[in-house]
C-alpha cells in the first residue's frame, strides 16, 4: 500500500479494509512506518517501536476489535506503555521504566491498534508549544518552522503529516485543541471524568487534565470515545455513558443551538485579524445551518481564570520536579531552565492560596453555567493567532538566569509578583487565552478546523458546552465536517 492510498482513509476506513480482508495489518504498519521516516525532520516520533509492532501486525485480530490494525501512536506524557519508559519530555525520566500500562493504553490495545511509537512533548506538558530540550521541537507539517502547538505537539504533527490517522494526546489547558487548531485537525476536550486518566493517578491536575486523541475525521473521534469513556475501579468518579452511541449520535442531526460568540482576548491583548476573520466565518456558517448566533461578551474574567489557572499549574510542576528527584536521584540541573522555575514559584504558594485558588474554580463553574443556561455553546478563537515561529516562545535568558538565582535564594514568590515575570507568563498564554476555561471548570470543548489563512496555515475555532455536552459537540461537528470538509486537504508540499 502506497501512501496515496494509506492517506485516503481515516483510522475507521482503514479498519474496515483490515475487517474485510481487503489489506493486512502489516501493509498498514509499513505504510505508516514509510512515512514516518520521509517526514523526520519534522521530530513528531520521540521513541520508535517499529519491531514490537511488526510483531503485534502480525498477529491474529479479534474481529470485533473497532479499530483492528490500524497504526497508531501515542503521546509521551501520561499514556504509559509498560516495559517501556514515558520520558515525559524530560532527559531523565526517559531512562525510567514503567510497570504498568495507562488505562488509556490498555483500550487501545484491546481496540485493536498497532502502536509503534510515542510522540513528541513539551517538558511535563507545562507548554502550549512542543520544543523540548531533552528531543529538540516539533514542527509543523503546513510550515516546519512554525510550531505544530503543544503539548500534543508530535501527536498533532503525526496526523496532519498522514504518518498515522489519529493519535494519542491530552488536554490539561488546552493542549488537544491547540495543536489539533494549529494543524488542521479534529480535537475533542472530553469533560472530568469521562474518560479515566488511571492508574497512577486519580487526577490530573486537580481533574483538570483529560485524555483523547487528535484525527482527521468526527467519526473517528466518537469511535474513539466510545472506547475510551466509563469506569475504572480505580477512577474516583466517572460520566454515565451515553444513551446512544457516540458512533451513532453523530448520524443525527444537532437540535437548533443557540451559540454565543466572542472574538475578543479574555487577557485584553490584541487579537490577530486571522483569529477574527475564522470566527465570524464560523458564525455565518452555522446561522447559514439554522442555528442561532449571536455575539456576546467573554462568559468569564479572563485575568482572574489565568491566575487560578497557573497557581495550580505552578503548583503541579513542583510536585513532578521534587517526586522525581527523590524517585530517581535526579538534581535540579536535569530539568529545563523553565521548568525549575515554575517549580520555584510552586514552592512558593501555600496551601492556604492553592485552596483559596481552588475555590474560585468553582466560581468560574457557576459563571458557565449561567452563560450555559442561555446559551448551548460558546464560540471563540482557539488560538489568538496562526501556529507561531520555532523558538517564540522561549524564556528571555535574562529572566531565565534570574529565575535560578532567585529559586536558590528562595526568592521565587516575589519574582512571580514582578511586573516581568507576570508580562512574560501573559505574553506566552496571549497565543492561547481561551482554552484554559473548559478545564478548570471540566466541560467538554473542541477545535474544528473550518479555517485557513491566506497563506495556507490553518487555524481552527473553539466550541465549548455544558455539562455532559459531549454528544451535542460531536453532532454538530459531524454536521460541519459535511457542510465543510477538512479531512481530504493535503499539504501543499512533499513534508
Amino acid at each position: 500500500m502506497n501512501f496515496d492510498e494509506y492517506a485516503r482513509y481515516d483510522a475507521t476506513g482503514l479498519a474496515d479494509l483490515v475487517r474485510r480482508g481487503e489489506v493486512h495489518p502489516s501493509e498498514l504498519l509499513e505504510a505508516a512506518i514509510k512515512r514516518a521516516d520521509d517526514t523526520r525532520k519534522l521530530n513528531a516520533i520521540v521513541m520508535r517501536l517499529d519491531e514490537q509492532a511488526r510483531r503485534q501486525a502480525r498477529a491474529i485480530f479479534s474481529p470485533d476489535a473497532p479499530f483492528a490494525g490500524v497504526p497508531f501512536l501515542v503521546k509521551d506524557l501520561f499514556q504509559d506503555m509498560a516495559g517501556l519508559p514515558s520520558s515525559m519530555g524530560n532527559r531523565v525520566m526517559s531512562k525510567v521504566v514503567v510497570q504498568e500500562d495507562s488505562d488509556v493504553v490498555r483500550r487501545w490495545k484491546h481496540a485493536g491498534l498497532v502502536i509503534f511509537g510515542k510522540t513528541n512533548t513539551p517538558e511535563f506538558g507545562a507548554k502550549n508549544v512542543t520544543e523540548p530540550l531533552a528531543f529538540g521541537p516539533a514542527r509543523n507539517p503546513w510550515n516546519p518552522q512554525r510550531t505544530p502547538g503543544g503539548s500534543s505537539g508530535g501527536s498533532a504533527a503525526a496526523v496532519a503529516a498522514g504518518i498515522v490517522p489519529m493519535a494519542g494526546a491530552n488536554d490539561g489547558g488546552g493542549s488537544i485543541r491547540i495543536p489539533a487548531a494549529a494543524c488542521g485537525l479534529f480535537g475533542l476536550k472530553v469533560g472530568r471524568g469521562r474518560i479515566s486518566i488511571g492508574p497512577l493517578m486519580a487526577e490530573g491536575l486537580n481533574g483538570a487534565a483529560q485524555q483523547g486523541i487528535v484525527s482527521r475525521t468526527v467519526r473517528d473521534t466518537a469511535a474513539m470515545l466510545d472506547v475510551l469513556q466509563g469506569p475504572e475501579p480505580h477512577a474516583p468518579y466517572y460520566m454515565p455513558a451515553p444513551s446512544v452511541p457516540y458512533a451513532q449520535v453523530i448520524h443525527q442531526a444537532p437540535k437548533r443551538l443557540r451559540i454565543g460568540f466572542t472574538t475578543q482576548s479574555p487577557l485584553g491583548n490584541p487579537v490577530d485579524p486571522q483569529a477574527v476573520a475564522a470566527v465570524e466565518d464560523a458564525a455565518k456558517l452555522l446561522t447559514d445551518m439554522g442555528h442561532i448566533v449571536t455575539p456576546v461578551d467573554t462568559p468569564f474574567d479572563g485575568v482572574q481564570l489565568a491566575e487560578d489557572f497557573l497557581k495550580a499549574w505552578f503548583c503541579s510542576q513542583a510536585y513532578f520536579v521534587d517526586a522525581i528527584c527523590k524517585a530517581t536521584g535526579a538534581s535540579l540541573a536535569d530539568f529545563e531552565p523553565d521548568t525549575r522555575l515554575m517549580a520555584a514559584v510552586g514552592r512558593s504558594i501555600s496551601g492556604v492560596e492553592l485552596m483559596a485558588c481552588e475555590a474560585r474554580w468553582n466560581d468560574h463553574i457557576k459563571r458557565l453555567a449561567m452563560f450555559h443556561s442561555q446559551h448551548d455553546l460558546w464560540l471563540s478563537p482557539t488560538l489568538n493567532g496562526p501556529a507561531v515561529p520555532i523558538g517564540s516562545m522561549q524564556t528571555p535568558k535574562a529572566l531565565e538566569m534570574a529565575g535560578d538565582v532567585v529559586a536558590r535564594l528562595g526568592l521565587a514568590g516575589p519574582l512571580s509578583q514582578s511586573a516581568s515575570f507576570k508580562q512574560t507568563i501573559l505574553q506566552n498564554l496571549g497565543w492561547t487565552p481561551y482554552t484554559q476555561l473548559a478545564n478548570l471548570t471540566g466541560r467538554p470543548a473542541m477545535s474544528v478546523p473550518l479555517y485557513w489563512t491566506p497563506d495556507g496555515m490553518p487555524l481552527g475555532v473553539q466550541f465549548v458546552a455544558g455539562l455532559n455536552g459531549e454528544a451535542t459537540l460531536l453532532q454538530l461537528a459531524s454536521h460541519l465536517e459535511q457542510a465543510r470538509p477538512w479531512a481530504h486537504r493535503r499539504l501543499p508540499t512533499a513534508t
